[in-house]
């Protein structure tokens, strides 16, 4: 029973680092894109929300799969 333990944590461990990187290279790249053109930004920071909220909403499912079905 205690490696699913360990399973579980690893598969959470996984997706939380997954979107850590995801959410990061969101950020970078955007303001990467500011920084080129800057009358984009109200442009370039609505498709970073966007995309940063759907990265979150993949982050937290994968976590509840990971701690149900293991």
């Amino acid at each position: 029973m205690e490696g699913f333990m360990a399973l579980k944590a690893v598969g959470v461990g996984l997706t939380v680092l997954g979107a850590g990187l995801g959410i990061g290279k969101i950020g970078a790249s955007a303001v990467e894109g500011i920084a080129r053109q800057p009358e984009a930004t109200n442009k370039i920071q609505t498709a970073m929300i966007i995309a940063a909220a759907l990265i979150e909403g993949a982050a937290l499912f994968g976590i509840v799969a990971a701690a149900l079905l293991v």
